[in-house]
């Protein structure tokens, strides 16, 4: 009954120390209000999201991860390329190393070249034809199985190589690697069975009418970014939930955990052939899918630029493909925090320092910019700068760091020519941070800046890292403001109004429409959960078909129409015809 739920989430929300027994009673949540009930229509577990462990000190898990973290740091890991099930390893190799300390070699990644993309091309068009005639139930089982394995057998693995590889603190990689991957899979199995289900409601006199969800025709290809595993394990995977076959192009960065993944989906059941896992040089990869005919879809996350590309690759080769490419795509962000003079102040400024500075900055809706009334102005700027010097960084199994390094050399020198430009801009003051350091490993420290320029390329332009820039307003242009909230930036992914006024935040609500694909109210701009806030942001931000939700999955999905006629025709013509 409804007392013993709300006892047993009351439960879940107190013991926060990770185990089956947490997950266990989460799955019941998730069910018990159904049973009984007329609700009850499904044979599937019910979707949950899988609940956070904790790694306080002095915790079994703690002592778990920091052993695991060990063995990623003391291993190099040999990646092969997936093919058809055959693992292969290849003259041409990359390293991948951990971010935060880039003389540590943690993988030696072979790299795929055209004949090996074509080869996969190849085995993906023929495997997709049994698996997507395989019946439902077995599809949907290997990814409820995958969410299992990587949750409690492999949770601890796939964290250490998110950690390692990616830069991630503990909590970080925990709600992605482990918790997200995990709510991708369980929730899309839940939404695919929904769209089944989906069927006419109407049907003329003697006529049956259905609808059957096909897979696309062809292969997907897979091309996820370094900054989330739960992202890799939704491009490279989920498609394949509905029948596709797809072509996983790992990360350079991210090779190891996705790998690692990819293994898990191999245990859980995926047959060879449906997901063919292909490290490769990105214009390599990109122009000999580009160049099949068999290409059916793109799933994408990552630069606009290269986003870009992608798009111009297909219209150039638009006639030689079988079916039009269903392009998907998740793209920059130059994400806002908007603040009001009746907000509730820490709120903003403990909302503002986790949404900037965790992970880096490197989280796709991760706050780049805010908006301050100047009444509150003093008071937000030094509890942000006071919170900022508390803020350690350091290396991601040190359990206590919040920041470690970002992701690469390159990320680095991008995000440090910001800074220095900070530091010689006339309409710019440097408030904290600002130094960079990357001896050992790939260290920026968080960096908060203010603007006086409106139309500062710090507010428009798409930095990737841990700088905030603020720009300060007259209380009485709130409504203005909006308005440069709204213009100043091409992207639209992510933003966050603080208000206590409900005509203040309605008002906002209005003005930023189009400017964020997901909103936030009182709340960072970070932090959507699959199946609660499905993710995915507009113009230049990308396609926005977002992430964990059904319409998601519609676009991996080629729909057919059945009618059958229930009694046959007895002549061919019609009664108006008859002549006197």
């Amino acid at each position: 009954n409804s007392e013993v739920v709300m006892s047993l989430s009351s439960f879940v929300s107190r013991m926060g120390t990770g185990s089956f027994l947490t997950t266990a009673i989460a799955r019941t949540l998730c069910v018990a209000p159904r049973m009984g009930g007329s609700n009850f229509s499904s044979c599937l577990p019910p979707a949950f999201n899988e609940p956070i462990w904790n790694y306080d000190l002095g915790s079994p898990n703690r002592k778990k991860i920091e052993e695991a973290c060990q063995k990623v740091r003391n291993e190099v890991v040999n990646i092969p390329l997936v093919i058809n099930g055959e693992e292969i390893f290849t003259d041409e190799t990359i390293d991948q190393v951990a971010c935060a300390d880039h003389q540590n070699v943690i993988a030696k990644v072979s790299r795929a070249s055209p004949e090996h993309i074509k080869k996969a091309i190849k085995a993906s068009v023929e495997a997709r034809k049994k698996w997507e005639l395989t019946d439902w139930k077995h599809r949907a089982a290997v990814f409820l199985r995958a969410a299992d394995l990587l949750t409690q057998t492999h949770r601890f693995e796939l964290l250490a190589t998110t950690m390692i590889g990616q830069g991630k603190t503990v909590y970080q990689a925990e709600i992605d690697a482990a918790c997200e991957t995990a709510d991708f899979y369980r929730f899309a199995v839940s939404f695919a069975e929904e769209i089944y289900n989906t069927q006419p409601q109407f049907h003329s006199p003697l006529i049956w009418n259905r609808l059957n969800y096909r897979a696309l025709e062809g292969f997907v290809a897979a091309i996820p970014p370094f900054n989330f595993t739960a992202i890799a394990g939704n491009l490279g995977a989920t498609p394949a939930l509905l029948g596709n076959s797809v072509l996983w192009k790992p990360s350079d960065t991210a090779s190891l955990s996705n790998y690692v993944l990819f293994k898990i989906l191999q245990e859980a059941g995926i047959p060879d052939g449906v997901i063919n896992f292909l490290p490769a040089e990105g214009p390599v990869f990109g122009d000999t899918i580009l160049s099949s005919p068999h290409l059916a879809a793109i799933n994408f996350t990552g630069s606009t630029n290269t986003f870009n590309t992608l798009w111009k690759g297909v219209a150039n080769n638009i006639e030689s493909y079988k079916s039009y490419p269903r392009i998907v795509g998740e793209c920059g962000g130059k994400n806002f925090h908007f603040v009001h003079t009746s907000a509730q102040i820490d709120n903003v400024v403990f909302g503002s320092v986790r949404s900037a500075f965790e992970y880096q900055g490197q989280k796709c809706s991760a706050c780049a910019r805010m908006y301050v009334p100047e009444s509150m102005w003093p008071e937000v700027r030094d509890k942000i700068v006071a919170a900022m010097s508390e803020i350690k960084v350091g290396q991601p199994d040190n359990l206590s760091s919040f920041m470690t390094a970002v992701i690469d050399e390159r990320a680095f020198d991008k995000i440090s020519g910001y800074i220095d430009y900070a530091h010689e801009s006339k309409n710019v003051e440097v408030l904290a941070g600002g130094t960079y350091d990357k001896s050992k490993g790939y260290f920026i420290q968080p960096t908060f800046v203010q603007t006086t320029d409106p139309y500062c390329k710090l507010l428009g332009e798409e930095i990737f890292g841990p700088v905030l820039t603020a720009y300060v307003y007259p209380d009485d242009e709130w409504e203005h403001t909006l308005k440069l909230v709204d213009e100043v930036s091409p992207y639209g992914l992510t933003g966050s109004v603080y208000a206590h006024d409900r005509n203040v935040i309605d008002t906002a609500l209005k003005a930023l429409r189009h400017a964020a694909g997901n909103v936030y109210i009182n709340a960072k701009s970070t932090g959507s959960v699959v199946g609660q806030q499905p993710f995915g942001g507009a113009r230049r931000s990308g396609t926005n078909d977002k992430a964990g939700s059904a319409t998601y999955l519609t676009r991996f999905i080629s729909t057919q129409s059945e009618k059958e006629c229930l009694l046959y025709l007895d002549d061919w013509k019609y009664s108006h015809m008859e002549e006197e």
